[in-house]
């Protein structure tokens, strides 16, 4: 395939190593990441509440609804097809038992996460491949510069916002009582209050619990980048110059690029969770990143690493689909 070429960095109008108008990736970043954000939110809920062990065991009786023995309902549970109905049944309770507003839990800090976290990492990413192809490949892309831009991007993106994915995570595993629901009685307000009671049990340093996981999972945002790029000038290339044909390319290519690295690095975003959750009797379960596997796989077995991937999926996919379409079609407008 054939080599990308770039601008030069040396044309920047603003003599600086960044290329001319480098903020493009910046706000079309941010607002393709608002929208595929919002659209996704309920299983965003859903995927955090699997990943915990906080809401395993209340949300495992749903797999027993309407089976006479639990021993009937294992092969059930344990087939990839019945967690995505069970995902179903899982938004059925939330919305039913909590309130319709409970699906969108944390998406207040997740808006507030979103839009910086999308625009940093495309920021860095759209105008890091550039900079390191012009002054280390001759000014053209190739595989190792996607994915040197794509390792920088995450791992900027993960230390920048992690405080922000804490919040949101903690809010998601709140319990609905009439306490906590007093405590968060809207997203800005629980997010604030949430704030000052991490602030306050742990310090300043829990607002990076899960960042060890976070650059861990930084593999999956680079996995996710040099597939697009790879996947998009193949359909590029079978669909012709423009058209129709080709943002159904671009959508085709981001859905499957993500699907593909999420699969591959998914037990992180397990372990990433529980590494966030908030105290249990003032205890702290999980410490680390190594002593948070060892004891998921010794506790729950090996299957629990893969908590909420269906749920996470049904979020991710057209997530990305939907925030790679406006990323392109911002940068092109």
């Amino acid at each position: 395939m054939a080599d990308t070429p770039v601008q030069p960095v040396s044309g920047s109008s603003n003599g600086s190593l960044l290329p001319a108008k480098s903020w493009r990736h910046f706000v079309a970043g941010g607002v393709g990441g608002m929208c595929g954000a919002i659209v996704t939110s309920p299983f965003d809920v859903v995927k955090t509440r699997l990943q915990s062990d906080l809401f395993r065991e209340k949300h495992a009786t749903l797999s027993l609804s309407g089976v006479g023995n639990g021993v009937v309902a294992v092969p059930r549970r344990t087939n990839l097809l019945w967690h995505f109905v069970e995902t179903g049944h899982i938004l059925r309770d939330i919305y039913e038992k909590e309130s319709p507003r409970a699906l969108f839990k944390g998406l207040g800090p997740t808006l507030v996460g979103v839009v910086p976290a999308r625009s940093i990492n495309f920021f860095t990413y759209g105008n890091g491949k550039q900079i390191i192809a012009n002054n280390f490949n001759n000014g053209k892309e190739t595989t190792w510069v996607h994915l040197c831009a794509a390792a920088c991007a995450g791992i900027v993106t993960g230390t920048a916002t992690n405080p922000i994915w804490v919040v949101k995570t903690r809010l998601q595993l709140a319990e609905h009582d009439r306490a906590a629901m007093a405590r968060h009685k809207n997203w800005y307000g629980g997010s604030w209050d949430m704030i000052k009671q991490i602030v306050r049990e742990e310090g300043f340093r829990g607002f990076y619990k899960g960042l060890s996981a976070s650059y861990l999972g930084v593999t999956e945002g680079t996995i996710q980048w040099v597939l697009y790029e790879r996947l998009k000038k193949l359909t590029k290339n079978t669909s012709g110059q423009g058209g129709a044909s080709e943002w159904l390319g671009l959508l085709g290519s981001a859905g499957t690029a993500k699907c593909v690295a999420t699969l591959i690095t998914y037990p992180h975003e397990v372990i990433r969770t529980r590494l966030r959750q908030p105290l249990v009797n003032g205890k702290v379960k999980y410490t680390g990143l190594v002593q948070t596997l060892r004891l998921v796989i010794a506790e729950e077995g090996t299957k629990s690493l893969y908590g909420g991937l269906s749920a996470h999926l049904m979020r991710v996919i057209p997530n990305a689909a939907v925030m790679f379409f406006i990323y392109e079609a911002v940068l092109r407008w």
